[in-house]
């Protein structure tokens, strides 16, 4: 089942999108939400995977609401306002509905991102097949790099922490830092998971270099690091963390 999510202030503007869902039983609406606060809330506690979401909302607006989520599900956009479009689709919507729209032009923003998450499906599993046939044993002791016209082999025993970029992957050392072209996803399936761990969608860091987790404010933490480094955690990171170490 496709969870959904419908974020509007208006209750008659959530009704008429939980009506045209009906059409589409494969999907599950699992809350309706009348603004940006309680649908951070939903989506933290949901996970949904599509968000129908009207822009201008009392407290924050769809946009500010989107800043806020961690890692954002498929949107596409309820609006009665035309203006917002181009920002609409630079925050990866996957479709822009104007209000008042019909059942047809509903579903055919559905079709499209039923259609994206088919293509990304594919593209992962592409992905994951292209990087198994390099998942060699040695491949969890070391990380072999290019630094100008030499080639580094790096021991992960050396690595102080990794981070996201763009498509590749920073390798931080005592040397200095190393480029990877490599996703994180790789790393985390390759690297021993009882040295290290993903705390961030952007960071994995090994135990060894850890050397305590600070509170910032209620539900947000960072790792210190013994290079003096300070390492968002993110809540699943946290929890992934706290059960690694037993505590």
């Amino acid at each position: 089942m496709i969870k959904c999510l419908v974020i509007d202030d208006e209750p008659l503007a959530r009704s008429i999108v939980v009506e045209y869902l009906q059409k589409h039983p494969e999907m599950e609406v699992v809350q309706e939400c009348g603004d940006g606060f309680e649908g951070i809330k939903a989506i933290q506690q949901h996970r949904p995977d599509l968000v129908f979401l009207d822009i201008q909302m009392p407290k924050i607006n769809g946009f500010e609401m989107l800043e806020l989520v961690e890692q954002a599900p498929g949107v596409i956009f309820t609006t009665a306002f035309d203006e917002y479009a181009l920002k609409a689709f630079e925050a990866n919507a996957v479709d822009y509905l104007l209000k008042p729209f019909s059942q047809e032009r509903f579903d055919a923003a559905v079709k499209k991102w039923q259609e994206k998450q088919r293509v990304k499906a594919t593209e992962n599993k592409v992905e994951e097949l292209a990087e198994v046939p390099a998942k060699q044993p040695e491949e969890h002791l070391r990380i072999v790099v290019k630094a100008a016209n030499d080639i580094r082999i790096i021991p992960v025993k050396d690595v102080l922490y990794l981070e996201a970029y763009d498509d590749y992957v920073k390798v931080y050392t005592a040397e200095g830092l190393f480029l990877k072209k490599k996703t994180m996803g790789y790393y985390e399936r390759v690297l021993d998971p009882k040295q290290f761990v993903r705390v961030h969608r952007s960071y994995i860091i090994p135990l060894s270099q850890l050397t305590r987790i600070e509170t910032l404010e209620k539900d947000s933490h960072v790792a210190l690091l013994k290079s003096g480094v300070r390492v968002p955690l993110s809540r699943t990171g946290y929890s992934k963390l706290r059960s690694v170490l037993g505590i």
